[in-house]
C-alpha cells in the first residue's frame, strides 16, 4: 500500500515537472499562409526557368547585348520581362527595374562594359516598417577561360539554379502582402568578381536602405557527389561569418571577452534559416557551415557582409566540380559541363521552399528588439535582460528569450514574455542568450545577441 502511494507521488511531482518545462517553452505551430506559399513553389517552373536561361548559350558578362536569342543582353530582358509578368498579380506594389552601371577594366574585364542586375521589388504594405529584405542569384555564366565570352557556357546549376529560385519565390510571393519590403534579384558578373551584387549593396549602404537579411543561392541544384555515389537530395548548406566581416578591433575584442565569436547577425540569420526551414520543409536538413564561403571560392553574400549587412549563402551540400566552370566535352568517359540534365530540380524546389519560409516568416515578423542589453553589475546566478521594442512597423505581441549551452550549435529553449525585461534562474556565466520580437501569430524576428550592461 505504501509503495503505491508512494510511486503515484513520484508521477504526480514527474507531471508537474513536464508541465513547468512545456510551459516554460512555447510549442511553434507553422503558419498556414507561408506554408500555402512553400507548396506553391514548383519543381516544373523551376526546371523550365533553367532550361530558359541555358537556351541563351552564354550569360557571361561579355558575351552579345544586341542579339533577342542568345547573350547575357537577351538573358537579362528576358528575366526583367518573366518578373514584370510576375508583377501583374501584386496589385501594382511589385516593381521591376534594371540596375544598371558602368564596370571599368579589371582583371576579369578587359574594357569598361555595361553590367545590368534584375530587381523585382515587392513594396512593404506598412508605411512605418522599413525593413528590406534581399533573395538573390546570379545569372551570368562561364565555363575554363574566364574571360572567354564567345563560348558555349549552359551554367544549368552556376547559377541559373540560384536565379530560377529567385524568380520563382517572386512569381509565388507577388500575389501576397508582407508588412516589409522584399527585393528578388537576379545580379550579374559574380564570375567576373562579384561587380553586380557589390554595386547593389553599396547603393543600399549609400540610399540607406534597411536591409534586415540577405540571401544569397550559388549553386543549389546538385544532390550528388563528385568523388562518390552519394545521393543526397535534403541537406543544403549555410555559410555564415562568425565575427562580421566588417568589425572594428574594438568589435572584435569585445565578441571575443564575450564568448560571443559564434554569435554575429549573419550566423543567427542561419540559424534562424535552420530552425524555420526546416519547420516548413519536410526531409531537409539545413547544414550550419561556420565559415563566410568554400575554400578558394566567394559569392554574392560577401559585398554585403563588407557593407556591414547580415548575409548569408546557400549552397548544395556535395558539389559536382566537373559540372563547374567547364568545357562541354567528354574525356576519358567522364562528362564535363554544367547542363540542365544535371540538376535536380526537386532538390532545388526544396531549397526554394526553404528560402520562401525564411523571407515570409521575417517579413511578417516584427522588427528586431533594440538595445538588447545582459546586466553584468551584480555577481548572481540568474540572468537579467533587457531591451527596448523595435523602433520601426508594427508593435510586438511579446518576445521570445533564446537560451542554449555555450557548447550548442543551436537555440535550445524559449522564454515568451510580454515585457521589455526578464530575468532567469540560469547562470549568464553558463548560457547563451539572444532576444527576438514575435506577433501574435508567431512570426519572430531575427535574434539579437546581448550586449554587456553595467
Amino acid at each position: 500500500m505504501k509503495t503505491s502511494h508512494h510511486m503515484k507521488y513520484i508521477k504526480t511531482i514527474l507531471l508537474l515537472l513536464i508541465a513547468a518545462s512545456v510551459s516554460a517553452q512555447t510549442i511553434i505551430k507553422p503558419d498556414a499562409q507561408i506554408k500555402q506559399m512553400v507548396d506553391e513553389v514548383s519543381a516544373k517552373n523551376i526546371e523550365a526557368t533553367i532550361r530558359k536561361l541555358v537556351s541563351f548559350k552564354t550569360r557571361h558578362v561579355l558575351s552579345d547585348t544586341t542579339s533577342k536569342a542568345t547573350g547575357i543582353g537577351a538573358a537579362r530582358n528576358w528575366i526583367k520581362a518573366e518578373m514584370e509578368r510576375y508583377a501583374a498579380a501584386s496589385n501594382g506594389r511589385m516593381t521591376v527595374a534594371f540596375d544598371t552601371f558602368t564596370q571599368p577594366k579589371s582583371g576579369r574585364i578587359d574594357k569598361p562594359v555595361m553590367i545590368k542586375n534584375v530587381l523585382a521589388t515587392l513594396k512593404g504594405t506598412d508605411p512605418n516598417d522599413t525593413r528590406v529584405y534581399l533573395v538573390s542569384g546570379h545569372y551570368d555564366s562561364r565555363i575554363n577561360d574566364v574571360m572567354d565570352g564567345n563560348g558555349v557556357e549552359p551554367g544549368a546549376n552556376d547559377d541559373a539554379s540560384g536565379t530560377a529560385l529567385s524568380m520563382e519565390l517572386a512569381r509565388v510571393m507577388a500575389k501576397r502582402s508582407f508588412p516589409a519590403t522584399i527585393i528578388f534579384m537576379a545580379v550579374a558578373a559574380e564570375e567576373q568578381g562579384l561587380y553586380g551584387s557589390e554595386h547593389v549593396a553599396k547603393r543600399a549602404k549609400a540610399e540607406n536602405w534597411n536591409v534586415d537579411a540577405m540571401l544569397n543561392n550559388d549553386i543549389v541544384g546538385n544532390s550528388h557527389g563528385m568523388e562518390t555515389d552519394l545521393k543526397d537530395n535534403r541537406s543544403v548548406r549555410v555559410f555564415s561569418d562568425g565575427i562580421p566581416t566588417n568589425a572594428t578591433d574594438k568589435q572584435m575584442a569585445a565578441l571575443k571577452s564575450l564568448g560571443g565569436e559564434n554569435d554575429s547577425p549573419s550566423r543567427e540569420l542561419a540559424r534562424y534559416a535552420k530552425e524555420t526551414g526546416e519547420r516548413y520543409v519536410d526531409q531537409l536538413d539545413v547544414k550550419l557551415i561556420y565559415r563566410r564561403d568554400r575554400y578558394l571560392r566567394g559569392g554574392d553574400h560577401l559585398p554585403f557582409l563588407e557593407q556591414g549587412f547580415t548575409a548569408v549563402r546557400f549552397t548544395e551540400m556535395n558539389e559536382d566540380f566537373n559540372r563547374q566552370h567547364q568545357n562541354i566535352r567528354t574525356e576519358n568517359g567522364v562528362d564535363y559541363g554544367d547542363l540542365p540534365d544535371f540538376v535536380d530540380f526537386n532538390y532545388v524546389q526544396k531549397v526554394a521552399r526553404m528560402n520562401l519560409s525564411v523571407l515570409a516568416n521575417l517579413a511578417l515578423a516584427p522588427a528586431q528588439p533594440q538595445k538588447a542589453g545582459i546586466i553584468t553589475s551584480d555577481l548572481t546566478n540568474k540572468t537579467k535582460l533587457t531591451w527596448e521594442a523595435p523602433s520601426t512597423g508594427k508593435k510586438p505581441a511579446g518576445y521570445y528569450v533564446l537560451m542554449r549551452e555555450t557548447t550548442s550549435a543551436f537555440w535550445e529553449r524559449k522564454f515568451y514574455v510580454t515585457d521589455t525585461t526578464a530575468t532567469l534562474a540560469y547562470s549568464k556565466d553558463n548560457y547563451f542568450f539572444a532576444v527576438q520580437s514575435v506577433d501574435a501569430d508567431g512570426h519572430e524576428s531575427l535574434p539579437v545577441f546581448p550586449k554587456p550592461v553595467r
